[in-house]
């Protein structure tokens, strides 16, 4: 509000300036006898007509759409300058276009228009016998019902293990995905290639052929506002945000040896016994990477299909310690207070989940503890010898157990 009535009183003093201006000049005018205006005299560009300077879309036209274009026209002399301006989400920015070489047309550089905008132009032009005339037109663009966004994995400014892979969940299923996925760019410094992969029609993922780079700064740029993705259906993004890759850490689960052994940079630095998904209740085998971190978190068995006879869960356990999850059917590492001390490094007992030794309430002094202290979201957690299937790509960020050849052959645009 008070950014809209700054630019009033602004307008305000404008006005009575030209007020003044003329009344100085009528005044002079009278002096000289003249019965012409002064004004008019000192005006070097009076307004052209619609057929002197040709601005399209037309002037006061509402709901053009983005593919209509933007396009200035004169049918002789030339343009002197164009000058457009875009209004959108309260934020002006100028157009970028050219004039063409015979100076009698001017198109943007970038032809589509935006979404929710309003286009003012303001066109000089020379005629055949050298006078100068002007023209003021504004217009605006379709507003769409309906919109498409993106929520992004990882968070912007965080550090990440070296599994993290860029993932975005569309809230509505995209059917133009060779175009939303053209206006995705996932870059890096130190650069190395990048690849999309979409899962069905609403998720896509982008990573490298190998876990990436300690060190790495990922960018991750949408250019999804207007951009159609299904008919009559448009994005709303336009930003940018980046991630930073710390040390590498890969940990390797051996359901059949009660096992966690744990590689800080290539250096096996500790090996922690662990309790893995009991003969009925198998643990997923492959690549999983932590996607989030909790250090208190309630399970209920009833959440992800383990329920009793009375519908209830066969376990709720409100105070689950050092929980990490691995895929979001419910898979988690975490600390495990309620079975024997002897239960680690000799039996699976648990539904699915790997479980290390911990205290109720939690402790850093336990293998939990100490494992959840020194990990990171993006860390990849690896199970073998389980009696399970591969967990499946789309399950969490599991796209590491898909060849490089499955990957990118994943893509909208090959």
């Amino acid at each position: 509000m008070r950014h809209v009535q700054g630019r009033a009183r602004r307008a305000g003093v404008a006005v009575a300036a030209v007020v003044t201006w003329a009344g100085l000049l009528a005044g002079a005018a009278g002096c000289t006898g003249d019965g012409g205006s002064g004004l008019d005299r000192m005006m070097d560009k009076p307004a052209a007509s619609e057929d002197a300077v040709r601005v399209t879309p037309r002037d006061g036209a509402k709901g053009v759409r983005p593919g209509e274009g933007l396009r200035v026209r004169v049918p002789d002399g030339r343009l002197e300058s164009v000058k457009v301006v875009k209004s959108q989400d309260a934020q002006e920015s100028e157009v970028p276009g050219r004039i063409s070489a015979d100076g009698r047309s001017w198109r943007p550089d970038d032809g589509r228009l935006a979404l929710a905008a309003r286009y003012t132009v303001d066109v000089v032009a020379l005629d055949g016998d050298g006078d100068r005339s002007a023209r003021h037109t504004t217009f605006t663009t379709y507003v769409p019902e309906e919109r498409f966004i993106g929520y992004v994995t990882p968070e912007n400014r965080s550090t990440v293990g070296t599994g993290m892979i860029v993932s975005l969940d569309f809230n509505r299923e995209i059917e133009n995905r060779a175009a939303v996925e053209r206006a995705v760019r996932v870059t890096a410094e130190p650069a190395v290639e990048i690849r999309p992969h979409w899962f069905g029609g609403s998720r896509l993922d982008f990573r490298p052929q190998a876990y990436w780079k300690p060190g790495t700064r990922v960018t991750v740029a949408l250019r999804l506002r207007d951009v159609e993705g299904a008919p009559g259906v448009y994005g709303l993004q336009y930003k940018t945000f980046s991630f930073t890759v710390g040390r590498s850490q890969v940990s390797l689960v051996d359901a059949a040896r009660h096992t966690m052994k744990v590689w800080r940079e290539d250096e096996l630095i500790a090996t922690v016994p662990v309790t893995a998904g009991a003969p009925k209740t198998t643990t997923y085998n492959g690549k999983m990477v932590v996607t989030e971190m909790l250090e208190l978190t309630r399970m209920n068995g009833a959440t992800v299909g383990f329920k009793k006879k009375n519908g209830k869960g066969e376990y709720d356990i409100p105070d689950v310690p050092h929980a990490m999850r691995l895929t979001e059917s419910g898979t988690f590492l975490h600390g495990n207070y309620w079975a024997e001390p002897d239960v680690f490094g000799n039996v699976n007992v648990s539904h699915g989940c790997v479980g290390l030794m911990d205290t109720k309430g939690g402790s850093s002094d336990t293998p939990a503890g100490w494992f959840f202290d020194r990990s990171l979201v993006g860390d990849v957690v690896e199970v073998v010898h389980s009696r399970d299937k591969e967990v499946a790509p789309d399950n969490g960020l599991g796209g590491w157990n898909m060849s490089w050849e499955e990957w990118t052959a994943g893509n909208a645009r090959e």
